[in-house]
């Protein structure tokens, strides 16, 4: 972009150390990455060099654990019934941490939530590329061997975290202006409603757009017509449409002008009025609000170029930033031992996918990701030779997604997939109803998988 409207780089844990080792109660950051807020005072307490790789690795991994609250408690857990009677009163995560980089997560006592392997496990697959290769400031980390052991009621101890040499960039994540968008809807019910309700939004675009035109003004760049409450999020070919009687209509505009978009607010509004029955507000009522896009553009910067002050008290003090910024040697993930794809044979059964595992998604960027953690290792290889990149990429070919890669995690029976350019340009630029795929794992957990009767005993 010609001119930005912000530029930050990710620091990592250590100028959060030496700020603590001076003495400071209270480190206020620039941008850094989430985890180096925990990783920060486990190299103050107990002394980590920029070297220790390992173990640098799993306080980065701790800090992962943690970072979203009651998530690694349970509270996005697949199997959600088992969270569902303490959501109102959820415990928030605790790491303890030894000095040799193993730790335990729990949570208070006589607080809902569930701390397991499984509620654990769905957040380190969260938000992740390749988990050989989870890049921080401070380290390369492995996470593909991490393994997790119930160690008592709510506690689960994690170990067998790697880590290798830091990287010689930081990421710098800048943001520019790019248009306005603006975003409109009403609830429509009653006989037809999902034919009612696309015939009302392509309506609406109609007549904005044909003001656009006469005011001189460009189309939009991008319009969404959303049908919430008829599978709007589902790839259509594999999950037929329900005979919704009540929806929400949601209609997303964006374009290069603030002016465009009031166009587009201004027709929205009075389309009460003048289209289609059994219609009310679902929401404020009043004309659409236009808010400036914000678009995010990320790239890497040597570290060389951005030397890092620590300052306690007003007064800056020695932080030998040059030292982070010399990245040694790249070292190569190492080979991974996997289980063999197995398909099934003989008398077998067709299952729902969450018969089999449990799962997490979420975004980087326009990126998503699906982590699929085998409820017994024994699933896995069934899981292995039905979910290829392949099948993954066409079960979500609704998204858009030109490519997707899929890793294994053998220390936690599962497999990670990256579905790149799914999220229509992703966070606040993107018109989709699911900016951040967080509904992508629940969308997978449908998929059938076949394997062998005798595997699923009664429960067959």
């Amino acid at each position: 972009p010609a001119k930005l409207a912000s530029s930050n780089a990710y620091l990592g844990a250590f100028p959060i150390a030496a700020a603590l080792d001076a003495g400071a109660d209270i480190v206020v950051t620039g941008r850094v990455v989430d985890s180096a807020v925990t990783l920060g005072a486990l190299v103050h307490e107990f002394g980590w060099t920029p070297e220790d790789w390992d173990r640098l690795a799993a306080g980065t991994l701790a800090g992962h654990l943690i970072e979203c609250g009651c998530q690694a408690t349970g509270g996005n857990f697949t199997d959600w019934e088992q969270v569902a009677p303490g959501w109102d009163r959820m415990g928030f995560p605790i790491a303890e941490c030894s000095a040799d980089g193993s730790f335990v997560i729990t949570k208070p006592a006589d607080t809902g939530g569930l701390v397991s392997p499984f509620t654990v496990g769905e957040q380190l697959v969260y938000e992740i590329d390749d988990p050989q290769a989870y890049i921080v400031p401070d380290v390369v980390c492995d996470f593909s061997g991490a393994r997790l052991v119930q160690q008592a009621p709510d506690r689960v101890h994690i170990s067998g975290v790697c880590g290798r040499p830091r990287t010689p960039d930081y990421k710098v994540c800048a943001t520019h202006d790019d248009g306005f968008r603006a975003t409109f809807i009403q609830t429509i019910t009653s006989f037809d409603a999902p034919r009612r309700a696309r015939a009302n939004g392509e309506a609406i675009l109609s007549v904005a757009r044909r003001r656009l035109a006469q005011q001189n003004l460009p189309d939009f760049r991008d319009t969404a017509i959303h049908l919430i409450g008829a599978n709007t999020l589902w790839n259509p070919a594999h999950r037929p449409p329900v005979d919704a009687n009540e929806l929400v209509l949601r209609l997303d505009v964006l374009h290069e002008s603030r002016s465009g978009c009031e166009v587009f607010s201004k027709e929205a509004a009075g389309a009460a009025l003048s289209m289609t029955t059994g219609r009310c507000a679902a929401g404020p009522t009043g004309r659409p609000k236009t808010t400036p896009v914000v678009r995010p553009f990320s790239f890497l910067l040597p570290k060389t170029e951005v030397p890092v002050k620590v300052a306690v008290d007003g007064q800056e003090i020695a932080f030998d930033w040059q030292r982070l910024a010399a990245a040694p040697p790249m070292q190569p993930a190492p080979v991974l031992k996997t289980v063999d794809a197995t398909a099934a044979q003989g008398d077998t059964i067709r299952v729902p996918l969450i018969r089999l595992a449990v799962a997490r998604s979420g975004d980087k960027g326009d990126r998503a990701n699906i982590g699929v953690l085998a409820r017994r290792p024994d699933y896995l290889p069934y899981l292995r030779d039905a979910l290829t990149a392949e099948v993954v990429r066409d079960w979500f070919a609704h998204t858009g997604t030109p490519r997707v890669d899929r890793f294994d995690l053998p220390g936690l029976d599962a497999l990670n997939f990256v579905l790149h350019d799914a999220l229509g340009g992703g966070g606040a630029v993107s018109l989709r109803l699911d900016v951040q795929g967080k509904t992508y794992a629940q969308q997978l957990l449908h998929f059938p998988v076949t394997v062998p009767r005798a595997l699923l005993g009664d429960a067959a």
